[in-house]
């Protein structure tokens, strides 16, 4: 018998075997007809309009030199809000670098950690920073909802705001320093970054907005389907970045320091703002950094 004989009877053979009812004929074209369908699936993505929503999201969270083709604006924005996550992390590996360098010239781990976070408010031009500032001067010395939504749009900083600047640059600093390597601070950063983001859709789609003007009104709430992307994202990349048991601590804190800030946000002002996202920002970036300093 030849081996091409050999081989046609053993295909007869497997296409007759069955398992339950189900031959390996059978299963081959199941399997088949799924593969077929990913792929048509994967044909109807349109990846163009998937770079353009990475790159609108580049534009408003960074101040990289990066032009999209078409402007940004709120619906530019929400429509985005399922990459946040992926600019977060490329937030936090440029942070990560910043440190690696100043840790390559043997400067001491404050200073380092120092250039790491100074590093992420140059790339983001603290947009956070300033919606943090806003919001404890407002939430802070705000008696009245209008009176608090006055002091949150004026562009001074208080006393409340310098405050909690100053109390959540010394914890991630001083996270990041107490750090042992320069791998796991640039996996922390990325992390954190990445994480921080990744709660915003989800602030935004559970909370209305305060004002009917601002970003956060003329944005409105991005679908479900974006704000569940975006947390996966986020969640996938706290995984990676630290394990699971660790991750898990992470995002329960996460979610505890998210949750706190848009019940009082609720509570005084009516809903959330563009700075109230800001500070969720920094609250679920520091929370990750501590986690790490305390886990590693």
């Amino acid at each position: 018998m030849t081996l091409q004989e050999h081989l046609a009877r053993m295909r007869r053979s497997l296409a007759d075997f069955r398992i339950g009812g189900t031959g390996f004929a059978d299963l081959g074209r199941a399997v088949g007809g799924y593969a077929d369908r990913a792929l048509a699936g994967l044909g109807q993505i349109d990846f163009r309009a998937l770079l353009a929503d990475l790159a609108a999201a580049i534009a408003f969270y960074t101040r990289l030199p990066l032009r999209p083709a078409a402007p940004v604006d709120g619906a530019a924005v929400a429509r985005a809000s399922w990459c946040a996550p992926l600019v977060g992390a490329l937030i936090g590996a440029l942070a990560g670098l910043a440190y690696w360098a100043a840790w390559r010239l043997n400067l001491p781990p404050f200073v380092c950690a120092t250039l790491a976070v100074a590093a992420g408010m140059l790339v983001t031009g603290c947009l956070h920073e300033d919606g943090l500032a806003d919001t404890a001067d407002g939430l802070g010395g705000g008696e009245t909802r209008e009176r608090a939504l006055d002091i949150m749009r004026d562009g001074r900083i208080g006393a409340y705001g310098t405050c909690a600047l100053v109390i959540c640059l010394a914890l991630r600093i001083g996270a990041i320093a107490d750090l042992p390597r320069a791998a796991l601070v640039a996996w922390a950063l990325v992390g954190a970054h990445a994480t921080a983001r990744a709660a915003l859709p989800m602030v935004m789609l559970l909370v209305p907005p305060a004002r009917a003007d601002g970003l956060s009104a003329s944005a409105g709430a991005p679908s479900r389907e974006r704000a569940a992307v975006a947390a996966l994202i986020g969640i996938a990349l706290l995984w990676i970045a630290f394990g699971f048991k660790s991750a898990l601590i992470a995002l329960v804190l996460v979610l505890i320091g998210a949750a706190v800030l848009a019940w009082l946000a609720r509570r005084r002002i009516g809903g959330q703002t563009g700075d109230v996202l800001g500070a969720v920002e920094q609250v679920s970036e520091t929370l990750v950094l501590l986690v790490t300093a305390a886990r590693f």
